[in-house]
C-alpha cells in the first residue's frame, strides 16, 4: 500500500526534477512522517520547483510566501475583515490554509513573523482574534534558506529549528544531470503538464497508517543510545532533545514504509540520522572556530554506537 503510491509520487516528481533521488525520497519521508523540511542551499538549484512538483503530485494546494523584513504574522495566518454589508467580521484566510506551503527565505523576516509559523507547524491550527481554525490535511511546510547571504537576515532560533523534522541540502547537479536539465527545459516547462497521482485525503490516510509501522525494543534502544551520545559528546554544547528522538523514530518509520516494509531496520535509522538530527545540535565555540559542522559529529556517533542485529 505504502510502497506503490510513494514510488508513483517520486516517479511523477522525477518527470520534472532531474536527479536528486535521495532528496525526493527524504522530502516524501518528511511528509509521510507528518513533519516539515528546511531546505538550505544556494538559489537556483530547484527548491521551489521541488515543492511545486510535490504539491501537484499529491493533488494538493500549493502556496508560497516570500519572507521579507516587513512581513507581518497576519500575512501568514490570516485576519478578520469587517463586512459593511452584513455588519460582521469575516475571516480572510492566510497562505497557511494549504497543503504545501513554501516559506521562501524564512530567515529574511523578523523573529515575530517566524514565530507565527510555530503554532501552525506544531499544532496544525491557527488562532486569530481568539478563534482557532484547523489547517487542511496534510499540511507540509518547506522552508528555504540561503546559507551564503547572511546580511540582513534573522537566524532561526533553536526552538524553531527543532520544529523542522529534516534539514536537507540539494547541491549542484553533476554534468550529465545538468545536460538533461537543459534538454528537458529547452522547449517548455514540464511542470504545468504534471498530473496528480494521489489525493490529499489518500495521503492523509498513509500518514495515519505510518504510525503502525513496527518499532522493536532494540530499535528504540538504538535511537535512545544515539540521542544520549549527542548529549554526552565532548564537542557538543547541547545534544538532541526527546523531540529529536521522536523525529528519528518517525522518519525511520516513514522510510521503512517507503521501502515497502512494516517494520524499521537499523539501516533506516542510520540513513535518516544526519538530516533528522544535525540541525538540532549546538557545537561548542572551539568547534565552530575550527569550521566543524554538526553532520560530522552525527556520523561520528553513528560509527561509535552499537548497532543492533535483527535477532536482538
Amino acid at each position: 500500500m505504502y510502497f506503490k503510491l510513494c514510488k508513483d509520487i517520486i516517479a511523477n516528481m522525477s518527470r520534472v526534477i532531474v536527479g536528486k533521488q535521495d532528496c525526493l525520497e527524504l522530502l516524501l519521508v518528511a511528509l509521510l512522517a507528518d513533519g516539515h523540511v528546511l531546505l538550505e542551499d544556494v538559489p537556483g538549484v530547484g527548491k521551489t520547483l521541488m515543492a511545486k512538483a510535490l504539491a501537484k503530485s499529491i493533488g494538493g494546494i500549493y502556496k508560497r510566501v516570500q519572507f521579507t523584513p516587513d512581513l507581518l504574522p497576519s500575512d501568514i495566518t490570516g485576519f478578520n475583515v469587517y463586512n459593511q454589508q452584513n455588519g460582521q467580521f469575516q475571516f480572510q484566510s492566510g497562505p497557511v490554509m494549504t497543503n504545501v506551503l513554501l516559506a521562501d527565505e524564512i530567515n529574511r523576516t523578523i523573529p515575530r513573523t517566524q514565530a507565527s509559523l510555530l503554532e501552525s507547524m506544531e499544532e496544525r491550527q491557527v488562532t486569530v482574534d481568539g478563534q482557532t481554525r484547523s489547517l487542511p490535511k496534510p499540511f507540509f511546510v518547506i522552508a528555504t534558506q540561503n546559507p551564503i547571504e547572511l546580511e540582513g537576515t534573522f537566524p532561526l532560533p533553536e526552538a524553531q529549528l527543532d520544529r523542522f523534522l529534516l534539514r536537507l541540502r540539494l547541491g549542484y547537479p553533476n554534468r550529465n544531470e545538468e545536460m538533461l536539465i537543459l534538454e528537458r527545459f529547452q522547449a517548455e516547462d514540464p511542470l504545468p503538464e504534471l498530473e496528480a497521482v494521489a489525493t490529499p485525503e489518500r495521503f492523509a490516510e498513509l500518514q495515519a497508517a505510518r504510525m503502525k509501522i513496527q518499532v522493536s525494543d532494540s530499535i528504540r534502544q538504538y535511537i535512545a543510545d544515539i540521542t544520549r551520545a549527542t548529549r554526552q559528546h565532548e564537542s557538543l554544547r547541547f545534544g538532541v532533545s526527546p523531540r529529536g528522538a521522536l523525529a528519528l523514530m518517525r522518519t525511520g518509520q516513514a522510510l521503512a514504509a517507503l521501502r515497502g516494509r512494516d517494520y524499521v531496520l537499523p539501516d533506516d535509522i542510520k540513513q535518516v540520522a544526519v538530516p533528522a538530527l544535525s540541525h538540532r545540535l549546538i557545537l561548542k565555540d572551539a568547534e565552530l572556530l575550527r569550521g566543524e559542522v554538526p553532520d560530522h559529529f552525527v556520523e561520528q556517533i553513528l560509527d561509535q554506537v552499537h548497532v543492533p542485529v535483527p535477532s536482538e
